[in-house]
């Protein structure tokens, strides 16, 4: 079943317009917003996740929050939502299902009871407990090399959600690691990229793993052919190759031809677009590199948050607050951009990945309905470890010309085996506190000139350096906080950010769920190879 695209342009609800008058008129400071009655109420968690939103630092009132909710409803967000936990359609351009949650679904539930049916429930408690069980495999030495030795090292070949997600997923559950088979991951098909990677490997005890939907990437394919020459130089050669390589694609006929045996193939399908498969046989270097339990810990997280995105009342439904937060800032403030600063350093590729998942989804300018956008899309997502952007970047946000809506991420608990653990942690959260107040508040001229003085500045030098010195804040943010950073709670923050993705996506009217622009690129690349 196809779900319909909903209504045209978001300008034409109701709601729409009353936001727009809202914007109009003359905007309080956050400096004066932060003392109203109730503001600390402007928080809200999601059960079982270990996940909770401050988000009382956004840039709106009760009237403005009303109104969003409001634009949600008109929007038919929850609908939506629905349409897509139920197997329908919403893909409408190619023609597809988006199934993503149904990868997260309980070993050995009744798949006569998953919205998306038996037959699609059996096929993923299928391939995933094969991923299971080939990933533990290889971790106890089970699995050997054509010379009879065990695996020491493994190499993910792929790119975009090939590469992203586990690798992200591998460096935020570094604890988890195992100490005896290591994990790498090559994506630029630079030569240097693959040849740092290399180098320091045992070709006779390296295990390869070639990830790609259509096993033409060709990206991929130039590091997988690279490859197999590194192994045939190492000694590798002919049908021994076939116990090094694995693969992991959507299109298990190409990559048998290639010669990867069929016991070491690992199947994903159509309805699962790359941004969205880490939970997907894509998650396999993951599942190798954490173990299977943990794993299996990561897709129940992210199952807690469909419960809660699906269950929870608007006002307190996480992915919607924080979808509502970015449409008020990028339609009604214009702010273009939206940072993402994780404060865990473990999370150092979090916002890179999030960039992909977003730009790539909401990075549109036609509407399902084939009309042109009359609205500001996706924002320009960036960002990276805060306490690092706290001296670089930051500078730009507090004094610069730009407005930039921030997402902060913190995580509540330390389990860093470090003898001065606690105060490590004590000093990262601080800065992320501080930097959120800051931000919001700024510091008025006036606050400055009394500040310089109690410096034991002059009047004089007051008076030159008090505008020099003065931040005028009023800068949208949330704060994101984690209990801990465990393989469910990652889950769940993954799944917090697609559903956000999506939320956005239905008021846009945009499909979220094709990548036309990144596939004019491959098109192109190829024509110009061919000629």
């Amino acid at each position: 079943m196809t779900a319909a695209p909903h209504a045209a342009s978001p300008t034409q609800r109701p709601a729409w317009g009353v936001l727009s008058q809202l914007a109009a008129q003359p905007q309080p400071h956050l400096r004066e917003r932060l003392t109203t009655a109730g503001r600390h109420t402007m928080q809200a968690a999601a059960q079982g996740t270990g996940i909770r939103l401050d988000f009382t630092r956004q840039a709106f009132d009760g009237a403005v929050w009303s109104a969003l909710m409001q634009l949600a409803r008109e929007s038919n967000v929850a609908g939506q939502r629905d349409a897509m936990f139920s197997g329908q359609t919403i893909n409408t351009s190619e023609g597809r299902a988006v199934l993503h949650v149904a990868l997260r679904g309980t070993p050995g539930a009744d798949g006569a009871a998953a919205p998306w049916g038996s037959d699609i429930q059996r096929l993923v408690q299928n391939e995933l407990q094969r991923v299971c069980d080939f990933a533990e495999r290889v971790r106890g030495g089970a699995v050997k090399s054509s010379t009879g030795a065990v695996f020491t090292d493994v190499v993910n070949i792929g790119i975009g959600g090939s590469d992203l997600g586990p690798r992200m997923a591998a460096d935020a559950l570094a604890p988890l690691c195992s100490d005896h088979l290591r994990v790498h991951f090559v994506s630029n098909p630079d030569a240097w990229a693959l040849h740092s990677t290399l180098r320091g490997l045992n070709p006779a005890t390296t295990l390869v793993i070639v990830a790609s939907k259509t096993f033409t990437t060709q990206e991929t394919m130039t590091n997988a052919a690279s490859v197999r020459r590194w192994l045939q130089d190492g000694g590798i050669s002919g049908a021994a190759q076939s116990a090094h390589l694995v693969a992991v694609t959507a299109a298990p006929a190409k990559s048998s031809a290639a010669g990867y045996p069929s016991e070491h193939t690992f199947t994903f399908w159509d309805w699962v677009g790359g941004r969205y498969s880490l939970w997907s046989a894509l998650g396999l270097p993951l599942a190798m590199a954490v173990g299977a339990t943990a794993f299996r810990e990561l897709l129940a997280g992210a199952q807690a948050m469909d419960t809660h995105f699906q269950t929870a009342p608007l006002d307190q439904n996480l992915p919607v607050i924080m979808a509502l937060s970015g449409v008020w800032n990028r339609n009604f403030l214009h702010c273009p951009t939206q940072l993402l600063s994780c404060y865990p350093s473990r999370l150092v590729r979090f916002a890179p990945f999030v960039q992909q998942m977003d730009m790539e989804s909401n990075g549109k300018r036609t509407r399902q309905d084939g009309q042109a956008v009359d609205t500001g899309t996706g924002p320009i997502v960036w960002g990276g470890l805060g306490i690092d952007g706290q001296h670089a970047y930051f500078q730009l946000l507090h004094q610069g010309t730009h407005r930039v809506p921030v997402e902060f991420i913190g995580v509540e608990t330390e389990d860093t085996p470090l003898p001065m653990a606690a105060e490590h942690h004590r000093v990262v959260n601080l800065n992320l506190c501080a930097q959120a107040q800051a931000l919001a508040l700024g510091r008025n001229e006036a606050d400055t000139r009394a500040a310089l003085l109690a410096e034991g500045l002059s009047e004089r030098d007051t008076e030159r350096l008090a505008s020099q010195r003065s931040f005028p804040g009023d800068v949208p943010n949330s704060t994101v906080w984690i209990d801990q950073l465990s393989p469910h709670r990652l889950g769940a923050l993954i799944a917090l950010y697609e559903h956000k993705v999506f939320v956005q996506a239905a008021i846009w009217g945009i499909n979220a769920y094709d990548q036309w622009g990144v596939e004019l690129g491959k098109t192109m690349a190829k024509a110009m190879e061919n000629v």
